[in-house]
């Protein structure tokens, strides 16, 4: 990063990522130059916040921090709740992962004992069928 007179304010060598913040004391047109090592092609994010101070020189007063301190305690309230709230939901995922998996198992014995059964109930025809054609052509041949 190079100030607007050429000087030298930042300086990242090798980094995949990064991120940092600088005061600009000098007004005008900041450079940023990006240099790729590598023989692929990158794509680079890059985002610049521009913030401005125009009480710099100032200090802070206790009634400053007032509002300040109010915002924080309701953020870690509601911090605290989502926190809550996402625990909760954990947890209630973990109860029905275990009965999914019960009522899995259990489809599956299911399925299991029903193809056995119609097996059982096929040969037990197929037995009786066979048994009944042949009591019926040992009567029809006397």
């Amino acid at each position: 990063v190079k100030g607007p007179a050429s000087d030298q304010i930042h300086d990242f060598r090798d980094k995949i990522s990064e991120k940092f913040e600088f005061v600009a004391h000098h007004k005008g047109v900041h450079r940023f130059c990006f240099t790729n090592k590598s023989p692929y092609h990158e794509t680079i994010d890059f985002d610049v916040h521009v913030g401005h101070f125009s009480y710099y020189d100032e200090h802070a007063k206790d009634e400053h921090f007032n509002p300040l301190l109010e915002q924080i305690s309701k953020l870690e309230e509601a911090l605290y709740n989502i926190q809550f709230e996402q625990h909760w939901l954990e947890a209630q995922t973990e109860r029905q992962a275990i009965v999914n998996e019960a009522m899995s198992r259990r489809a599956v014995y299911k399925a299991f004992w029903e193809s056995t059964a119609l097996v059982g109930a096929s040969v037990l025809q197929v037995y009786l069928l066979r048994r009944l054609f042949e009591r019926k052509l040992g009567m029809s041949r006397v």
